[in-house]
């Protein structure tokens, strides 16, 4: 006869002392003794276990009755955002529904354990009863932003080590679940919108901290973890709105809108025509004029990004309020004199867009606006000559906003890559009588051979869509190139500039060469000729190496870890922080910045053509040069040294941007080394972890598809592969992007020495407007700039994309380390690097007061901090964020 099994001893706790040390099941942690029996007894502590089999023996019985089995209670405390005026809104609203005569009693958060274990009779994971948390009536109006309540589990005692919690949101609105804490130490850092049950029936997944690679997840985790990531998934199908968690792939068919004309209209970008990085899909429906293009914006199809990824309520606050500090700012030296013309009559207009600078009284305000103006960038505040000097044009180019265009020059005269029968012949203007009185005594030939010769060439990258930048009446361009030598001092000195212009007239030359003056009139020239190329530079910089390169290549690589990487990764927890805010600034870029008529096109030389630019350039765009000693070598400026610190030597010794990034570059990769080898040892780790490889595999093969068959894509088979290509996307993410975004108002925020673009060109003396130059230079090269209007609405924008937000995360502060609960050697890894970022500002420091190095030290020079890792919010010019999130 089947009998009852009965527990004799056990405790009445679901955690025991062994199962905090070893994370055991309960089942498995505690001693327990069973009996069959014919008719139930109650076991006590004063029967002696022979006492008990005695007693039992002399009982009979005729029924079976069923196992009633031990169960047990747990605690936990789960934390929520609070938001006071949504929450007494809320209350209204519960209040109101409680007042009908039917009302839904299924309101709450609805919790349940699922243990780590299979129950062995229905080969499922074992669940706990639901636990219902329902704050509807007993709202905390003065609460803080997170409000943590009490809740309780109801578990059978054989229920085992829980690994995940199922929630379902049974109120009337979304909410932000920021964690979930059982017994005190068993942690789930959730981090996610939970969307109501209307909305979104299915249960949402939240599993422990614990990492687990996919041979590793616990047998009861195992369908979860699959059912997790199908969820993420899109099909490339259906409208995604606000409330989804999609990720899927779509081309950038979303930046014009040919249904306000056919001026609006903008080319596909991604294809073999015009290949580009993918971004998210939103499936918003095709405008009327074009079926191949996504309608904008609207009212009934906002702005969409998966919901954990957008702004959170500080970032969204910070950036709203930027914006309206930018429209003052923008505004306000308009207010007073709204009939006037809004064009540059003298540097002491542009000047007096500024608050007086206590070091220069040459930037008057009156006091009274002074809240209306803006702050003196760097340059300005330290050095108020109203044109770039020939030192400082040398010094941005290795520690200014755009540090990574410059390259060595390794042949003379430089060669273009255009295709002739198009663009022209090849060969350049310049000369070796344009360079020879500059360097010191020696040849062209030698100088290249000293590797002293270094040239900043846009030649390229502008000369094909000039045409159709110079078809504007107000913008004027030229493909640039500039030679660069490098002094004694360690400093470059720009030695000749190459101006060219498309080549129409073949009895009219379309290249120019401008040299150092020696006459009041070729001073002005050079310096028109530097403007021109800043004009250059800051479209490349804004486009090419910040959007391009850091924003646009980065995305695939995100929408395709939360495709194919599970919450329960090691990878994915290592680079989440690194992705944050990254979709939802690429979106409003896309819709703002970079959209037809948009922020780029209004205020930079490039207008129309500026995507196109980008997709040019994305031609030769690749992966494995984007890390930064690969750069540096790609470009000439270092070359492989063993002997070296870092495993490279310097050729510009004094590199600002390069010396600094190096020391994060090798903390990072020490980081990602220790990481890696904990949970990859050998080769065979690697090649048999299914989520890992897929995430790899489809960030190439759709994310990056238009250059998927290109032979230098990195291999992943061996842990030092995964080393490499997890630094370089740690690196683009944080380092690299704050490089070159943060620096952009104190280095690009006074336009005459760094203009967005000209608005006229340099004239020759059988030009109409020569006499007008010679007569007035300084009203000509005034008459160059942007208007005074566009000189503040591109401060106001500059300011905005260089502020750090209160809640920004840097390099080196690693949220929730329980992650790493039992894994010692990677919390003292993370404590490591997080040290490593410490002593990295200090040496910053020190480099920075260091009088031997003139790119960062000297009368009215700017120290260069771009990356000193920790910042104050606000525009500081330094701080290296986790992520792209602005």
């Amino acid at each position: 006869m089947a009998g009852t099994k009965i527990e004799i001893s056990g405790p009445k706790s679901l955690f025991s002392n062994e199962f905090l040390c070893n994370s055991t099941s309960l089942l498995n942690s505690r001693k327990t003794r069973t009996v069959e029996v014919r008719k139930p007894v109650a076991a006590t502590a004063a029967l002696t276990a022979v006492q008990i089999v005695a007693k039992l023996i002399e009982l009979d019985s005729v029924k079976v009755i069923p196992e009633t089995p031990v169960q047990f209670t747990v605690s936990g405390q789960v934390t929520v955002e609070y938001d006071a005026m949504e929450q007494m809104k809320e209350l209204m609203f519960n209040w109101w529904d409680s007042s009908k005569t039917t009302i839904d009693a299924q309101r709450g958060v609805f919790l349940q354990l699922v243990s780590s274990d299979i129950d062995p009779r229905t080969g499922k994971a074992k669940v706990s009863k639901e636990a219902i948390l329902d704050w509807s009536r007993d709202l905390p109006i003065n609460a803080d932003k997170f409000v943590t309540h009490e809740v309780q589990f109801l578990v059978d005692g054989s229920f085992g080590v829980p690994g995940a919690i199922l929630v379902t949101n049974k109120n009337s609105k979304e909410l932000y679940l920021k964690s979930i804490t059982l017994e005190g130490f068993l942690h789930f850092d959730c981090q996610s919108w939970v969307q109501p049950e209307k909305l979104h029936p299915e249960k949402r997944i939240f599993f422990t901290n614990k990492a687990y690679l996919p041979n590793e997840t616990p047998m009861g985790l195992r369908e979860l973890r699959e059912k997790e990531l199908r969820e993420l998934r899109g099909n490339g199908e259906g409208v995604r709105v606000l409330s989804d968690r999609i990720y899927d792939y779509d081309v950038y068919n979303d930046l014009g809108n040919p249904d306000k004309g056919p001026e609006f209209a903008r080319p596909v970008l991604g294809g073999q025509r015009r290949p580009y990085p993918r971004r998210c899909r939103t499936g918003r429906p095709s405008t009327k004029s074009d079926p191949k293009s996504e309608s904008p914006v609207n009212e009934t199809t906002p702005m969409y990004v998966p919901r954990d990824e957008a702004f959170g309520g500080e970032k969204k606050r910070s950036v709203d309020a930027g914006s309206w500090k930018g429209m003052m700012n923008n505004l306000f030296p308009f207010f007073k004199h709204s009939t006037d013309s809004d064009s540059v009559n003298s540097f002491a207009d542009i000047n007096n867009l500024y608050k007086e600078s206590r070091n220069h009284s040459n930037f008057p305000v009156e006091s009274t606006a002074d809240a209306f103006k803006f702050d003196p960038p760097n340059i300005v505040s330290r050095d108020a000559s109203c044109c770039l000097r020939d030192d400082e044009f040398g010094r941005f180019t290795l520690a200014g906003m755009n540090p990574i265009s410059i390259e060595r020059l390794k042949v003379f005269p430089p060669v273009s890559k255009l295709d002739p029968s198009i663009y022209g012949p090849t060969q350049s203007a310049l000369r070796e009588e344009h360079l020879i009185s500059h360097l010191d005594g020696m040849s062209v030939q030698k100088a290249i051979e000293r590797k002293k010769l270094f040239t900043l060439d846009y030649h390229d990258a502008f000369l094909p869509f000039l045409n159709s930048i110079n078809a504007h009446p107000d913008r004027k361009a030229y493909a640039t190139r500039t030679i660069f030598l490098l002094t004694q001092m360690g400093t470059l000195k720009p030695i000749a500039i190459e101006l060219s212009l498309p080549s129409t007239n073949p009895f009219k030359p379309s290249k120019q060469v401008i040299t150092p003056p020696v006459d009041a009139t070729t001073c002005w020239q050079w310096q028109l000729a530097k403007a021109h190329v800043c004009s250059n530079d800051s479209g490349a910089h804004e486009l090419i190496q910040h959007w391009l390169r850091t924003h646009a290549c980065m995305e695939p690589f995100i929408i395709a870890a939360r495709r194919h990487l599970s919450a329960m990764h090691p990878i994915l927890k290592l680079l989440h922080p690194h992705m944050r805010y990254t979709m939802d600034i690429n979106a409003r870029a896309r819709e703002l910045l970079v959209s037809a008529g948009g922020i780029i096109e209004s205020l930079f030389s490039t207008k129309e053509c500026s995507m196109e630019i980008t997709s040019f350039a994305y031609k030769n765009w690749r992966f494995d040069m984007e890390s930064l000693p690969a750069d540096l070598i790609r470009r000439g400026v270092a070359e492989l040294d063993p002997t070296e610190p870092h495993g490279i030597k310097l050729l510009i010794e004094d590199y600002p941007y390069a010396n600094d990034g190096l020391l994060i570059w090798s903390a990072i990769e020490r980081l990602v080394k220790d990481y890696v080898n904990y949970y990859y040892p050998d080769s065979n780790s690697i090649q048999s972890d299914p989520e890992l490889n897929t995430w790899y595999y489809e960030s190439i093969n759709v994310g990056h598809a238009d250059l998927r068959h290109e032979s230098w894509w990195p291999n992943l088979s061996t842990p030092k592969d995964l080393v490499s290509i997890l630094t370089t996307l740690i690196w683009i993410s944080s380092a690299k992007h704050a490089a070159l975004n943060f620096g952009q108002y104190h280095y690009g925020g006074y336009v005459p020495v760094r203009p967005s673009y000209m608005r006229r060109l340099i004239p020759n003396e059988d030009d109409p407007e020569y006499q007008s130059f010679i007569s007035d230079p300084e009203g000509y090269f005034l008459s160059s700039l942007p208007s005074l209007r566009e000189m503040a609405f591109l401060m106001s924008i500059l300011e905005i994309l260089s502020t750090h937000s209160e809640d920004e995360e840097y390099l080196g502060d690693r949220k929730e380390l329980s992650t790493w609960r039992g894994s010692p050697e990677i919390i003292e890894a993370f404590y490591r690097f997080s040290m490593e970022m410490k002593a990295i500002e200090k040496e910053i420091e020190k480099r920075n007061s260091d009088t031997k190095l003139r790119n960062r030290c000297g009368a009215g020079v700017s120290p260069y901090q771009l990356l000193v890792p920790a910042s104050e919010p606000g525009v500081s010019c330094r701080g290296v964020p986790n992520s792209i999130s602005i």
